[in-house]
């Protein structure tokens, strides 16, 4: 039998040989779970890496990129292990491992830092302790170091540019979160061995083209994530392949940035045979390509670990095991049509939204004709009267309720995207008119990634959960949920879609 190497021990409960039956199988259940690096090429892989499988004696388990790199491999030029879907679940069992994973969470967010690099100062600040104690647990519960694990994703997200798109190498360098292309090439030959040139002749991107994959574990109902989107789809904004076609979305979407707004489309065609997502980017968002990426992994929840979700979910919510829970590429978008949809249907909220987007949306040139026009900024709903929005059909309490987030939003006050404090940001959002505890859960749902989210006064869940007809029906449905913990977002989703189903 194998043995663990001890870097490979770190953060992991791996079984060597579990880990060597699944890359036989090329499991792509199993994608981003760990990586296997083979000590006779000096490469590591993803488990769905389609190379002659190597000896048993010559693998080495890792559970994160950054443990293999530390110890000296290389990333495959093949299966690419800046691909694969993220692999830190949240977890309630050690304190210790909470703060690690959180603070590996804030690290991959990079909206969670603003315009500065994320420093581990910085990093302890936001996580109420001492600078020391964020690098001894990171360490002890990770196996590397908060700057190491940064400077592994900062690598394979420049990876992934060179790989596929013709950006530039300085704006490769720069998009990387590397304060200068010296220092990029330097860190780049040092760990992979190479010079970012030769990745790029090796693999032939298409010239001029912003074409990137994204890798996800199955099972993943794609039908359900496009049929919720579907029936919430904004024209102008957004557009969703009908029933039947190619599964496809498309919107436009603008992004605020180092003082800048980009302003541009994207389209997500699902892989479902490769188990990836294949992304089409405009030319106008470039600049921030991989927040856009990290963005579009959030909205369709790509990270998801189906294995520890249906541990905990399977018996209560059978048959579901692909249900993801669809996020947003634009956290203030979601939280303005979460007031929008207060105590009506779906199909109204939709018409207000369209109507908010008809008199606020501002004109956009795209190549697709179904996409024309951008949300609403944060600042001309803040800057909008009450006659303009009750003329659209939306009643005082919502009005104020989306003037005052907008306000929040564009003056920076609130933070609507996952970098931030869930906790903070759910008590800062009830204390604004007109949002009470369903609206501010279903934005930490939705907005917040927050995946223990629990809505517990909504009227559609307490039908799905059968407690309707209880005396306090949220009483009810709370008391059901914690069962669920922490994975209450995807029970809510799932209620959800049986009820719809």
């Amino acid at each position: 039998m194998a043995t663990m190497h001890p870097d490979a021990q770190h953060a992991t409960n791996l079984q060597p040989l579990a880990c060597y039956q699944a890359i036989q199988a090329r499991d792509a259940r199993f994608d981003g779970c760990f990586f296997t690096a083979v000590t006779s090429t000096g490469i590591y892989c993803r488990p769905v890496c389609k190379v002659r499988i190597p000896r048993l004696e010559n693998c080495r388990f890792y559970g994160l990129a950054a443990q293999a790199e530390r110890a000296g491999f290389r990333p495959c030029l093949r299966c690419r292990p800046e691909l694969a879907p993220g692999s830190l679940v949240w977890s309630t069992q050690d304190a210790s491992r909470v703060l690690a994973l959180q603070a590996a969470r804030l690290l991959d967010e990079p909206e969670a830092w603003g315009d500065q690099a994320p420093s581990v100062e910085q990093l302890a600040a936001r996580l109420g302790v001492s600078s020391r104690h964020v690098r001894r647990i990171f360490e002890a519960q990770l196996g590397v170091s908060p700057l190491q694990y940064l400077q592994t994703r900062r690598l394979l997200t420049a990876k992934q540019l060179l790989a596929d798109t013709a950006l530039p190498i300085s704006q490769v360098a720069l998009l990387s979160g590397f304060a200068s292309l010296r220092r990029f090439n330097a860190a780049f030959a040092q760990h992979y061995g190479l010079n970012p040139t030769a990745l790029r002749r090796a693999s032939v991107p298409p010239s001029g083209a912003l074409v990137v994959k994204l890798g996800y574990r199955p099972p993943y109902d794609v039908a359900a994530m496009l049929g919720f989107f579907r029936t919430r789809v904004m024209h102008g904004i957004e557009w969703v392949a009908p029933e039947g076609q190619p599964p496809e979305l498309a919107r436009t979407l603008q992004i605020h940035s180092a003082g800048q707004v980009h302003t541009g489309w994207l389209s997500a065609r699902f892989d479902e045979a490769a188990s990836q997502v294949v992304v089409t980017v405009s030319d106008s968002l470039r600049m921030v390509l991989p927040l856009v990426i990290r963005r579009l992994r959030a909205a369709l929840d790509l990270d998801a670990d189906p294995k520890a979700i249906n541990a905990t979910l399977e018996a209560a919510f059978p048959g579901c095991a692909g249900i993801r829970v669809p996020g947003s590429l634009d956290g203030y978008e979601v939280a303005v049509r979460a007031v929008l949809g207060q105590q009506i249907t779906v199909a109204a909220a939709r018409t207000l939204a369209q109507r908010l987007v008809t008199r606020f949306g501002e004109p956009i040139q795209t190549p697709w004709p179904q996409l024309t026009h951008l949300f609403p900024a944060p600042a001309v709903l803040a800057r909008a009267e009450g006659d303009a929005l009750g003329q659209l059909g939306i009643v005082k309490q919502r009005q104020a309720a989306i003037v005052a987030i907008a306000s929040a939003v564009a003056g920076q006050r609130i933070a609507l995207h996952g970098g931030a404090d869930v906790h903070a940001t759910v008590a800062a959002l009830k204390e604004l008119p007109g949002i009470g505890d369903w609206t501010a859960q279903y934005i930490a749902m939705r907005a917040l990634r927050w995946p223990d989210a629990f809505p517990a006064g909504d009227v559609a869940l307490h039908k799905a959960l059968g407690v309707q007809q209880d005396k306090h029906p949220d009483r009810a449905a709370e008391a059901a949920s914690q069962a669920w913990r922490p994975w209450r977002s995807y029970a809510v989703v799932r209620a959800w879609h049986g009820l719809s189903a």
